[in-house]
């Protein structure tokens, strides 16, 4: 909707509404530019194409990964991207409607539905899309962010992207004891929302347990409850999880979060080990980024996820192909590909 016609790193085109164009996709981008629900500074409805368009390299639909020995966009993974959702930032539940119908029509074709915001509302239309797919209460949901999104009404409503996740549980599309939460931070939400979201059995990993147990450690034990009776999961990005250092261009930075590079490693490993069923990214904010970092993190963002996803196939099958030689760590440029 905002900016020139062009797809994920060069990535084929399709439309969410002719399965045929996907037919032989594993995963499908949607872009979602609403940015109606922001508290804020707004910006979002231009994340999708910036993330789409933030990269130095050849528009040419190729990014073999280098630690993981695949080429997640063509090869080892059919990657295709369906274009941008038509929203409008002032009405939200339309908005949320259209989004939801595409992300579960998707799905039901047998693609990934993978979201670019858009401000953090579009997570509730995203994740019950997906459960439409999965049935509701199956799959479990993994939140990197900053804040919780767990209030009631903001400014007089219910829809903003402060509040997606509690209409995510209160519709039963996503189990509350099923909610893991990382990278939390701040000054908010007040003692009522934490009294709720104990209610739900909701577990969220504060940004100093992350510090002091480490990421690994964390991911062991989210890892864990997200597969307890879950079929699948669904990931959800929010781009200020990380240091403003680190991503600049959103719309409620909270210093004191993740690197760059414990997110990427932490979306890798999650694709790589977990069913992932659907994902996010959201809350790149452009017109307050510098220099792109936060739309090039968020690019990167997607690529490890793919990246992770491929992997996983890759590990699953019989098959051997170059990409499944020695693990780059232990290459010391002598040995050659199979």
């Amino acid at each position: 909707m905002y900016g020139p016609d062009f797809t994920f790193n060069g990535v084929p085109a399709c439309d969410w509404r002719e399965p045929e164009t996907y037919a032989d996709a594993d995963v499908v981008i949607i872009g979602a530019p609403f940015d109606g629900g922001t508290s804020h500074r707004p910006g979002t409805r231009f994340g999708p194409a910036k993330i789409r368009g933030s990269d130095y390299l050849s528009y040419d639909g190729q990014r073999p990964h280098l630690a993981m020995r695949v080429e997640p966009l063509a090869t080892d993974l059919v990657v295709k991207d369906a274009g941008d959702v038509e929203v409008y930032s002032g009405e939200v539940l339309r908005s949320c409607q259209a989004i939801e119908d595409a992300v579960a029509f998707v799905a039901t074709h047998g693609a990934i539905p993978l979201i670019l915001g858009g401000d953090h509302t579009i997570t509730w239309p995203d994740a019950t899309g997906v459960s439409r797919h999965t049935g509701a209460g199956k799959v479990s949901l993994i939140h990197f962010d900053a804040h919780a999104d767990t209030g009631n009404m903001t400014f007089g409503s219910l829809y903003g992207h402060g509040q997606p996740m509690r209409r995510l549980i209160e519709s039963g599309a996503v189990r509350g004891d099923r909610f893991l939460q990382l990278g939390l931070r701040g000054y908010w939400p007040e003692p009522e929302t934490l009294d709720w979201m104990a209610d739900q059995h909701m577990k969220s990993f504060h940004m100093s347990e992350i510090v002091a147990r480490g990421l690994d450690a964390v991911l062991d034990e989210a890892f864990a409850i997200a597969l307890d009776d879950c079929d699948a999961v669904f990931l959800s990005v929010d781009i200020d999880v990380c240091d403003p250092a680190h991503a600049p261009g959103t719309g409620t930075p909270e210093p004191g979060g993740m690197t760059a590079r414990q997110l990427l490693d932490a979306v890798s490993r999650i694709c790589h080990e977990l069913p992932v069923a659907g994902m996010d990214v959201v809350e790149v904010s452009p017109p307050y980024d510098h220099a792109e970092i936060t739309a090039l993190l968020a690019n990167r963002v997607v690529l490890e996820a793919l990246a992770g996803m491929a992997r996983r196939r890759m590990d699953a099958g019989d098959g051997v192909t170059w990409r499944r030689s020695t693990p780059l760590l232990e290459n010391r440029g002598t040995e050659k590909p199979d």
